[in-house]
């Protein structure tokens, strides 16, 4: 009985982490749809930061000038959705209500957005001074660190 159980458990974690990784697989197939950009070849990183929140994606390689083009030219396109409330394009890639993003784009008037190039890549900085928005944003952040797996820290910490 105790090996019956034993795989059962062994079976059902076997399966989990396999939708996890075609999760993760169709996720990147409709990020590179809808971003315009390879996501192999490319990093995000987002930050929680005490005033909102920061998103960076940057080439794995400084010679890719493709996708530093569609980078650049992809984030500016995410300023002007995400500050007029439209909040599509997460919810495609990741095939559901992001959360977070029903407050961010509730709340869009108290919300900044800015673009800026850094170096192989781009960043996005939303700022607010209203402390539920920019709780709204920390969820938004700490679901893409998550579902993306990227690793980034899911502790709010000083704007740099």
């Amino acid at each position: 009985m105790r090996n019956l159980i034993a795989g059962i458990v062994l079976s059902a974690t076997a399966l989990a982490s396999a939708q996890s990784q075609d999760h993760h697989a169709q996720m990147m197939a409709r990020g590179e749809h809808a971003m315009g950009f390879d996501q192999t070849r490319t990093t995000h990183h987002f930050y929680l930061y005490d005033d909102g929140g920061g998103i960076e994606v940057i080439v794995n390689d400084p010679r890719d000038k493709e996708n530093l083009t569609a980078i650049r030219s992809h984030l500016p396109h995410l300023v002007t959705m995400f500050g007029s409330g439209d909040f599509s394009v997460p919810g495609f890639i990741h095939d559901r209500p992001v959360p977070g993003a029903d407050v961010m784009a509730q709340h869009k008037d108290r919300l900044a957005y800015a673009y800026e190039e850094i170096p192989g890549g781009g960043r996005v900085r939303m700022t607010s001074d209203v402390a539920g928005v920019v709780k709204g944003v920390h969820e938004f952040m700490r679901f893409q660190i998550t579902d993306h797996k990227t690793g980034d820290s899911l502790l709010v910490t000083r704007r740099p």
